[in-house]
């Protein structure tokens, strides 16, 4: 008998259900192998918390957000003993690999774990898109619609009113949502954090698009961006891991561009609605083929890979390489965007 474990980690994410169920269903293809889901994360698997996945427990989660798991901030190096604190659970349900879903944090803790010992297989979540060793992330392209369609929406009351409209999206430390979601809704200004700003050429865009008659603009923001120059950091609370969390920032943003246009600007942060909902068509797939390479490696015996994407091909990485950086918006990628600013 062969036992996977599965569980996801972190923040939620669009397709999470679309992993689960997939590697539910190629386990049971194998005979004398089964699935037990973890709940709750890293929680889960250090407090015992787990439940029997077969076929029939999966079905209909495909187009369903969020994950029926749940997650959780906790870490099994940051509020427990590493391998120590879930050993419990592995021996009581004879967990012989685990699958771990989750970003970078995760990915992390579960590269730790397969150094003592556990055969682990990842999943790469985010839709941050900032994982390396990945061409992409499931629940990316989600976000980046729900992002895109907000922008079509609010550009056309910034228009009504002629306003100038800040629209914040996620990206902790890499702009990856602001970049797409800005081409895709014909951003005016894009602000990421790769790349230094200057507020005074923001406005300029905005100044010079009112003098030709266009008296509306849209500058999208990632939430990671520093604050603006004279401004100071406000103190932000901490997250299990440590970070800030993040929110906010367009509004110091939008103050200093209305004081040096003198243009009506208002803020609108989209905050966790990039997350939740139904995934899109593109994600579902993605996250299909990853979840059954992941179940594959696993089945096989691989420790410390993750599933990734290369070109349109799933093949295992190290989860190493995937922890070794956080991959950023391309230089070239950024330009492009720069091509239609003002």
């Amino acid at each position: 008998m062969s036992v996977v474990g599965v569980l996801t980690a972190g923040g939620d994410c669009p397709g999470l259900n679309a992993v689960i169920r997939a590697v539910t269903a190629r386990v049971a293809d194998h005979p004398d192998s089964e699935v037990v889901g973890i709940r709750n994360g890293w929680e889960g698997l250090m407090e015992g918390d787990t439940i029997p996945l077969d076929r029939d427990s999966v079905r209909g989660i495909l187009t369903r957000g969020g994950t029926i798991l749940g997650t959780s901030r906790m870490d099994p190096y940051v509020h427990g003993d590493g391998y120590q604190s879930c050993s419990r659970t592995i021996k009581r349900n004879g967990i012989d690999s685990l699958v771990v879903i989750g970003g970078d944090g995760t990915l992390r803790s579960a590269l730790k774990l397969s150094q003592e010992g556990l055969p682990v297989v990842g999943v790469p979540k985010t839709i941050d898109n900032d994982i390396a060793g990945t061409d992409t992330t499931f629940g990316f392209s989600t976000a980046v619609q729900i992002a895109t369609d907000a922008i079509d929406r609010l550009a056309s009351t910034a228009e009504s009113h002629n306003r100038v409209i800040v629209v914040e999206v996620m990206g902790r430390t890499k702009g990856w949502i602001a970049t797409h979601a800005g081409i895709a809704g014909g951003a005016d200004a894009i602000i990421i954090p790769e790349v230094p700003y200057d507020l005074a050429e923001t406005a300029d865009i905005v100044r010079s698009r009112h003098r030709r008659g266009q008296r509306y603009s849209i500058v999208v923001v990632g939430e990671g961006v520093q604050p603006p120059p004279g401004t100071k950091k406000k103190g932000a609370r901490k997250d299990a891991f440590g970070f800030d969390r993040l929110g906010g920032i367009s509004y110091r943003i939008a103050e200093q561009l209305e004081e040096m246009t003198g243009f009506e600007t208002r803020v609108s942060v989209l905050g966790h609605i990039q997350r939740g909902g139904t995934p899109s068509a593109f994600d579902r797939v993605l996250a299909t083929r990853l979840g059954v390479a992941a179940a594959d490696y696993a089945l096989a015996g691989k420790n410390g890979v993750m599933a990734a994407v290369r070109g349109t091909e799933i093949v295992p990485v190290s989860i190493e390489e995937a922890c070794a950086e956080i991959r950023g918006v391309p230089a070239d990628l950024y330009e492009t965007a720069k091509t239609f600013f003002g």
